[in-house]
């Protein structure tokens, strides 16, 4: 298996972007959600042009500042937790990772304190 093969096959939609808002990198998962608006040819497009407003002005705001961006969606009837987490090369912001994981409709919550 070569380093990074598990998440091709990962059932969470991985989205990453680089530091100029250019979509870099898509699992399989990805690519599917993602096929209406071009699958893998969204590879290399602009992250920015793909998002209508207010989620635009909000992608902007979150390359200006880097933090983690959470919430849920639903999307073709599947309800989503997203999370959209800055990722750093060298300590440097490098761009973002979204995770796009299936929900059920009742999730079970546990306190571990």
């Amino acid at each position: 298996m070569r380093e990074h093969d598990w998440i091709e096959e990962l059932p969470v939609a991985v989205t990453v972007s680089d530091a100029a808002g250019r979509i870099v990198a898509m699992n399989a998962r990805s690519r599917a959600t993602f096929a209406p608006e071009g699958g893998a040819a969204l590879l290399g497009s602009d992250l920015f042009a793909c998002h209508p407003e207010p989620a635009r002005s909000r992608l902007e705001a979150m390359y200006a500042d880097p933090a983690p961006n959470h919430y849920t969606v639903r999307r073709a009837g599947v309800r989503k937790m997203i999370h959209q987490l800055p990722w750093y090369r060298e300590g440097r912001f490098a761009g973002y990772v979204e995770l796009s994981i299936p929900l059920p409709e009742e999730l079970p919550h546990f306190d571990r304190d």
